[in-house]
């Protein structure tokens, strides 16, 4: 699984999965726990360099979906047994969900909105990214919430797509802070599955420069750990989730630290001396970028992480490589988990360089079960038609 963001900035993307946000504050004549779209003119106007899905501010059609959707319907016509999903929430837009999740009447809201999009844009399920619910009431309601959108998917699709499966997954933290409050259990009777968000371990907020999505603790180096993605594995597991439901995240970007000459050593900032703070974030370099920065690569042993120091000094900078995926791969299958997942698209390389190809290829195996391409009741003309007539 990849994300594909298309809220960020004027970056161009190629990608697999599609984001939505949560309501913010809306017109009058909009319905309180309805969805709302980031970039509503990215997701259906007409598109130029259509090949990279960058989209330009042209005329829109109401009858005919353009931009991202058209092309990610094309691309599920071309290659069957890819899925995309719409995800919604996430860091920035996760504000409203325990106002939402609080109600049967709001719960019910958001379900029918959510699949309503689903089915305009002919997407093949809905993910859920709330970050986080902060009590036990919140984790009772997501629940009761996911609960809500499956049985709308279900209904949808025995109405329009009888015997098809629309998958429900969710973002989940690969922090004890947070999935502690979890109902993990439940979480995993619901949905199809759980995306681990094993990353952003150490960052601007770290006192010490840190690993970033290392799997196991440096017992020797302590603070360079303060997180590791076996524990989260084990807790999830642990509580009832089921092995193949469980999908390990990667990142596709790294995490740098000025000033700091080692693992567990102080920083003085993130970012690059004299250079760009980052790629879109001060201190997060897309992994497309980190192999013109002049990196020499190191490796720890018992952390299982790669890391890179600048070689003119002034920092390191927490990476995954694909070496890492390697190992990555080969523990979770070791575990017998459900597959892999990247946050996000547009950061990772080509070639033998990319995280994705390397994922896949040690992977070996990919669900080959076929996407859904008849969504008749489409808001979309295009869409409904199966874009057989060319527009």
């Amino acid at each position: 699984m990849v994300y594909f963001i298309n809220w960020y900035g004027s970056l161009n993307f190629h990608a697999i999965e599609a984001l939505a946000s949560l309501p913010q504050p809306r017109p009058d004549h909009i319905e309180r726990d309805e969805i709302l779209i980031v970039n509503i003119w990215k997701n259906i106007t007409k598109g130029i360099r259509t090949n990279l899905l960058s989209l330009a501010w042209l005329e829109s059609d109401k009858d005919n979906a353009f931009g991202c959707v058209k092309q990610l319907f094309l691309l599920k016509k071309a290659h069957r047994n890819l899925k995309v999903l719409l995800s919604i929430g996430g860091w920035t837009w996760s504000t409203n969900f325990a106002t939402t999740a609080a109600s049967a009447a709001s719960r019910s809201t958001f379900a029918k909105s959510a699949v309503t999009l689903m089915k305009d844009w002919a997407f093949d399920g809905i993910d859920i990214d709330w970050e986080y619910p902060a009590s036990d009431e919140d984790a009772a309601n997501m629940v009761l919430l996911l609960q809500a959108v499956r049985d709308e998917l279900d209904a949808y699709a025995s109405k329009h797509a009888p015997g098809y499966h629309f998958q429900l997954t969710i973002a989940a933290p690969a922090g004890s802070s947070h999935y502690s409050k979890l109902r993990l259990a439940d979480l995993g009777r619901i949905v199809d599955y759980i995306n681990l968000m094993a990353y952003d371990y150490a960052g601007s907020w770290s006192s010490v420069a840190g690993h970033s999505a290392n799997l196991y603790a440096n017992t020797d180096i302590p603070h360079s750990t303060p997180f590791n993605t076996d524990d989260a594995v084990k807790a999830y597991l642990d509580a009832g989730v089921p092995s193949h439901k469980l999908i390990l995240g990667m990142p596709a970007y790294g995490r740098s630290f000025i000033g700091a000459s080692g693992m567990g050593e102080p920083h003085s900032g993130v970012g690059l001396p004299n250079k760009a703070l980052g790629s879109w974030e001060a201190g997060v370099w897309d992994y497309k970028a980190l192999s013109k920065q002049g990196l020499e690569i190191m490796h720890d042993e018992k952390a299982q992480a790669y890391y890179g120091k600048y070689q003119s000094g002034g920092g390191i900078c927490s990476y995954d490589t694909p070496e890492t995926i390697q190992k990555k791969v080969s523990y979770l299958k070791q575990r017998g988990l459900g597959g892999a997942m990247f946050w996000e698209a547009s950061g990772d390389g080509r070639g033998q360089e990319s995280l994705v190809g390397t994922s896949f290829r040690s992977l070996g195996n990919l669900d080959q079960t076929e996407n859904l391409l008849v969504y008749p009741d489409s808001r979309y003309r295009n869409i409904a038609s199966g874009i057989e007539a060319g527009v």
